[in-house]
């Protein structure tokens, strides 16, 4: 019976990223954002359940794989694809509207979606690389996803004039679409938030992170998130510096 409690997890994983992806297409982000937060959650208590009943198995893995295509693959595509029509205006204006426009309907907001290929990508190549289990290659798509979906949340909560213009400005989303389905299948390795042991020792580039991110957020709440995913990739590349 214990064997089915990870796999209940992942389906509430894959549940949650569903009805996401219906806030995200009706533009409510916030209610989105609530429910992918959710999706991550049972996403990393999954394993977490897995390990700890010691009833890990192959299904497991690829059911893993593709509740997170939905919470932390096709949400962010469409959450950028969302971000990118609301600069459609801002297209028009130096005259891609006219040039990319099929039966009224933009198409540079698809480009959004190249977020849910890379992810797409990233969670297939993941599940045939045995090397990662103690650290990631490329940015983990839950990360990803926080780092989009946290957009929308800056908008809505944040309200900064500056920050707001960065944000809906349609080559910052581009370049940072192009970015993020680099980071996802880059070869930079990053640790995971994975414990074999709860030391300090051992665990000294975990404990100052989560440290770290917790001051973040109090300080900068949402705005926080962007800087935590640049925080946690410079600690990775730092914490393999000082490793080799």
């Amino acid at each position: 019976m214990k064997r089915f409690i990870p796999n209940s997890l992942t389906l509430l994983n894959l549940l949650s990223g569903s009805i996401a992806v219906i806030f995200v297409i009706n533009s409510n982000f916030v209610t989105a954002a609530f429910f992918v937060f959710l999706g991550i959650f049972f996403d990393f208590f999954d394993g977490f359940a897995a390990r700890k009943l010691k009833v890990q198995s192959a299904l497991g893995i690829q059911l893993d794989s593709l509740a997170d295509m939905v919470t932390s693959g096709l949400v962010p595509g469409l959450v950028m694809y969302k971000l990118l029509e609301l600069t459609e205006s801002s297209w028009g204006e130096i005259g891609v509207n006219s040039i990319l426009s099929f039966k009224e309907v933009l198409l540079i907001p698809v480009f959004g979606l190249s977020i849910t290929l890379a992810s797409a990508y990233r969670l297939a190549k993941f599940n045939i690389d045995e090397d990662q289990q103690t650290y990631f290659k490329g940015l983990p798509t839950p990360a990803n996803t926080l780092l989009i979906i946290s957009l929308p949340l800056i908008l809505e909560f944040q309200n900064n004039d500056i920050i707001n213009s960065i944000i809906l400005n349609q080559w910052f989303l581009f370049g940072l679409t192009i970015l993020s389905c680099y980071l996802l299948n880059s070869s930079i390795k990053l640790f995971a938030l994975k414990f074999k042991d709860y030391s300090f020792k051992n665990n000294a580039t975990r404990y100052i992170f989560i440290l770290l991110c917790i001051v973040l957020l109090i300080v900068l709440q949402f705005a926080a998130i962007p800087i935590i995913i640049l925080l946690y990739i410079i600690m990775s590349v730092l914490d393999g510096l000082t490793s080799i």
